[in-house]
């Protein structure tokens, strides 16, 4: 069995080098590669035994390892999102004032904006330009790099701002990064057009123009390496655990499980934090087409009925993360009905808010059998939702898999500080969940 350190050390390698959606994708099919899974497209046949992945846009991947049995009878599947919270930058986004450069940004998912003030910010992304070539950039990582900051007014002017409410007082539009100034020296005219500066930079380091940024993905996300956290190391501290604690704990189960009875396939998904939406969320038909892409090279060929009972027969753990009881906030919790950080993998009936709106609400069937089998490979679960009943909720992606007729359950990693910058999980927590992950694919 691997041990708790390697499997944590690993874990926050692949933080530290996932912070968008393209690079998890690009880990994820690395990692896949490395153990022997080959690219779906490019093969004319696939049989039992086989394992391979599939990709779109370089923001979602499926990897499959295809079982002994029909695929009428169905998957496991375990379905995480590789996007997070985080700022992204606007496509005409450089301007000057008074000196100091800014980019333009708009916020991606639930955060609080105050928390993404005066803290070192890093940019992570690519430009296409109008040639065909891509532009990889990722600044404010390197100890040699720059790193950029959104400002804040200094406390001794801040009496009207401090009367303001926590979603007030940091507007939307004022989240601009600051990323570069020079000096308002009347005898240097140069000195003035910061702007023109900025742009010569980026031309000579990265060799694209302004118009470029029309065609950019440019994440803003926080600077810096995961940590642990704590005397005792029981805690690691990073960007992005919502849902990568949960999106490579899945991905790592299915690529040390050998081939069983049941094909087993991990979805690593785009756009869950606004909704599910675009063509590499799970409100996109990626499952299906991806599903339709093995089904065409299994012997028999393409059918559309197989495809359909396979999905309908289908057992999934959504693989998503839930909201650790904070004992500083006790009276936002039910606290019987709330997940602790070190108490294992949590697995959540329903998700919604107020009244289960919005929620999937997995059979109590599939919920039994799923405990069965973490129970006999002993391994530590609880069972919580998010929260008081009216102080609000979350969603998941579990709905939308749910619609196929599948059995469907929220399971996944506690999170203190959920949608922060710097998120905390428990190292033993991510152990349950790679452990509970691997027994459910051989369920």
């Amino acid at each position: 069995m691997e041990t708790e350190n390697s499997l944590i050390g690993d874990y926050m390698d692949f933080l530290d080098g996932g912070k968008t959606e393209r690079e998890c994708a690009a880990q994820i099919i690395a990692m896949a590669k490395k153990e022997g899974f080959k690219d779906l497209t490019q093969l004319d046949s696939v049989k039992p035994g086989d394992r391979v992945f599939i990709q779109k846009m370089n923001k979602a991947v499926a990897l499959f390892t295809v079982g002994t049995d029909s695929l009428e009878k169905g998957m496991n599947i375990l379905g995480a999102h590789i996007d997070s919270p985080r700022l992204d930058v606007k496509q005409n986004p450089l301007y000057e004032k008074d000196f100091v450069v800014y980019l333009n940004t708009h916020y991606y998912g639930g955060i609080k904006k105050y928390q993404w003030v005066t803290i070192p910010l890093a940019l992570h992304g690519v430009v296409c330009k109008t040639d065909g070539t891509v532009v990889p950039v990722c600044v404010g990582e390197d100890a040699s790099d720059p790193v950029f900051v959104i400002s804040d007014i200094l406390p001794h002017l801040a009496q009207k701002q401090m009367k303001e409410s926590a979603a007030d007082f940091i507007p939307g539009e004022s989240l601009d990064l600051i990323v570069g100034s020079a000096s308002p020296s009347k005898q240097d005219d140069d000195a003035k057009d910061t702007k023109k500066a900025i742009l010569a930079l980026l031309k000579q380091k990265y060799g694209f123009e302004e118009a470029d940024f029309g065609s950019a993905e440019i994440e803003v996300v926080p600077a810096g390496k995961s940590r642990y956290c704590g005397f005792d190391k029981s805690l690691v501290l990073a960007y992005g655990q919502d849902d990568r604690s949960c999106a490579y704990t899945s991905v790592r189960a299915i690529l040390k499980t050998p081939a069983a009875k049941r094909t087993a396939c991990c979805l690593c998904v785009d756009k869950e934090e606004i909704g599910s939406v675009g063509a590499t969320g799970m409100g996109s038909h990626f499952l299906e087409n991806a599903l339709a892409e093995l089904v065409a090279r299994l012997d028999g060929g393409y059918s559309d009925l197989m495809l359909r009972r396979c999905l309908a027969a289908s057992d999934m753990l959504s693989s998503d993360v839930n909201a650790a009881f904070d004992p500083m906030n006790p009276d936002l919790f039910d606290k019987e009905n709330a997940s602790f950080l070190g108490g294992g993998i949590v697995f959540n009936k329903y998700t919604g808010a107020r009244g289960k709106s919005g929620a999937s609400d997995a059979n109590p069937e599939f919920i039994a059998r799923v405990r069965g089998a973490l129970e006999k490979a002993d391994v530590r679960y609880q069972m919580a939702e998010l929260g008081r009943v009216d102080q609000g909720g979350g969603g998941t992606i579990a709905y939308l898999a749910a619609k196929y007729g599948m059995n469907v359950l929220d399971a996944g990693v506690a999170v203190l500080s959920m949608h922060a910058p710097w998120e905390l999980t428990s190292a033993a927590d991510l152990h349950y969940a790679y452990n509970a992950y691997k027994a459910f694919l051989t369920l």
